[in-house]
């Protein structure tokens, strides 16, 4: 049973039964899991009105009919269990940011998405019912559907994440001296990347390649991944005393070896000679020989001389996979935050357009977060704010022609103003999602009493007195609502006052966008770790509450005007 705080939040939940004699050998499912997940739910938060009845219950338990709402359709819930292996499948596929992103843009587009250009005029193309994504830097996302029923100065619900992950990236010429028969490579650490986690992990690389089309001249941007262990960091053995104690220089000690060249005993190389493809003053010159071939031969170039540039990182090659004696956990790499990002994604596939018809769904993908979320393609960039501008600017024109059509001559000229888009800002809610800390049994003293995350129950809820968190009392209780009618358990975490916390996009953007906004994360364990674990059902339960928030925001923002 879960307990509940003064809160109102699920901060713990009771040891399950021990197992019969009989069942001690029964593995229990994925659906076993959820089912379990249910039952938690099912046991502390307002059931889901039942889909026959033609009311929805507010807070104060006063009827609203359907014919008052604006959601006239009560979606079904999430089966939480149906989104585990396609996350694990998703996670192994796409190491990097770039790959990420490119996913998600196939995935938009294969479900109706229109793919929209910053360097386009919009202006003509947005409509009521209409679904786009755009993308920037090939690193960031926003993906958005207007409802069918939108009128100007309507909210947007969003939410939003980063999908970057500590790494370490190629240095411009990361080509280094050989060093007793071992061929390295110049890489640097990105946020918090080349940590202890890292030593002794199989490493392959990836990323975007700039690649100039000798017939038309134009440079096009390239995926590529070598997926096999192409890199490592070798720890010491520690009979080898203090020198493998550390605290260890990343610069000279966490170099990656990625072959061998012992020509200098030998007086012969371990591989072939200089390659003539490779021409003095191309990019390919500044390169490793060997990577410079790798990568040509992975994308089937042949003229070495046509790769412009490249943006490459190193990246744990194990793919994600299910653990634990039942199955019960999710470990895999880059979790943080691949994770919010693609049960958001998936929310915004699932939702209906009957649900919330009148605002705007919106998920929002950002890059370098990390590092302070300060580059184009960051949170604190002008991405999100702009293409709500858009929006606006878009609606604004599609209704000002119907009304044209309508009354036979335009009522008035279409222009964009700070009236209404602090309007629409005003109406609007971010839901800042990213992942959140578990409680880990081997330190609990790191987590503070009734605020200790568990896996395999919901998202959780974030606060932070001074401000590294958005979430407050208001934006709390909206999605508190949300999580009643759509089946969901929310989790509360807040840092120990002896510790500092860490932040988030949640400030950031609703203190530029001026909107409400709460922090809410799915929880991890081993976070900033080259391998990190999640639940098996947590993945699923991300998308039922994000999903619930696009299905019940325009009814339940109704009871707090």
């Amino acid at each position: 049973m879960v307990q509940k705080t003064s809160s109102g939040f699920r901060a713990s939940i009771d040891e399950p039964e021990p197992l019969s004699p009989s069942e001690n050998f029964r593995r229990p499912t994925l659906q076993s899991l959820s089912m379990r997940s249910t039952q938690i739910a099912s046991a502390t938060v307002t059931p889901i009105p039942d889909r026959a009845s033609s009311t929805i219950m507010s807070r104060d338990a006063s009827p609203i009919s359907s014919s008052q709402s604006s959601n006239r359709h009560v979606p079904s819930p999430i089966a939480a269990e149906t989104y585990t292996e396609p996350y694990l499948k998703f996670m192994s596929q796409n190491p990097t940011v770039f790959h990420a992103v490119d996913a998600f843009s196939t995935q938009l587009a294969s479900s109706g998405f229109e793919h929209l250009s910053e360097r386009d005029r919009w202006t003509t193309k947005l409509r009521p019912g209409g679904k786009y994504y755009t993308t920037r830097n090939g690193s960031a996302l926003i993906a958005f559907a207007i409802g069918k029923e939108y009128k100007l100065g309507n909210g947007v619900g969003i939410v939003a994440g980063h999908v970057d992950a500590l790494t370490a990236k190629l240095k411009p010429i990361p080509k280094l001296q050989t060093k007793a028969g071992y061929v390295q490579l110049g890489v640097a650490p990105y946020a918090g990347g080349l940590n202890d986690t890292w030593w002794d992990r199989d490493l392959g690389i990836g990323g975007r390649v700039l690649v100039k089309d000798s017939k038309t001249g134009k440079i096009e941007k390239k995926l590529v991944k070598l997926d096999w262990p192409i890199a490592r960091i070798p720890t010491l053995a520690p009979h080898f005393g203090m020198a493998a104690v550390g605290p260890f220089n990343k610069e000279t000690q966490m170099v990656p070896i990625i072959g061998l060249d012992n020509s200098d005993l030998s007086g012969v190389g371990n591989h072939p000679p200089h390659d003539s493809k490779i021409k003095a003053g191309t990019f390919a010159a500044t390169q490793p020989e060997r990577l410079v071939r790798a990568i040509a031969s992975e994308m089937s170039i042949d003229d070495y001389s046509s790769i412009i540039n490249w943006e490459l990182e190193l990246y744990d090659t194990q793919p994600a996979q299910l653990g634990g004696l039942d199955k019960e956990f999710i470990f895999a790499g880059r979790v943080d935050d691949k994770l919010c990002c693609y049960s958001a994604i998936e929310a915004l596939l699932a939702t209906s357009s009957d649900t919330s018809p009148g605002i705007v769904k919106m998920v929002g993908c950002f890059d370098d977060e990390e590092i302070g979320s300060l580059l184009r393609q960051g949170a604190k960039s002008n991405f999100m704010g702009s293409i709500i501008d858009r929006i606006c600017e878009g609606m604004l024109y599609y209704q000002s022609n119907e009304a044209s059509n309508r009354g036979g001559g335009p009522q008035f000229t279409p222009q964009l103003g700070p009236n209404l888009i602090n309007q629409t800002l005003a109406n609007s809610f971010l839901v800042s999602s990213d992942v959140i800390h578990a409680v880990n049994p081997n330190f609990l003293g790191a987590s503070l009493e009734n605020h200790a995350p568990r896996l395999n129950v919901g998202v959780a809820i974030s606060a932070d007195s001074n401000g590294h968190m958005t979430t407050d009392a208001v934006s709390t209780a909206l999605l508190q609502r949300i999580a009643e009618n759509c089946g969901s358990v929310l989790q509360v975490f807040q840092i120990r006052n002896d510790v500092r916390s860490g932040g988030t996009i949640g400030p950031m953007t609703s203190s530029q966008l001026g909107i409400r906004a709460v922090d809410a994360g799915i929880p991890q364990l081993s976070m900033h770790s080259i391998r990190a674990t999640t639940g098996s059902l947590d993945p699923g339960l991300g998308v039922r509450l994000f999903k619930g928030f696009f299905d019940w925001f325009e009814v339940v923002d109704s009871e707090f005007r």
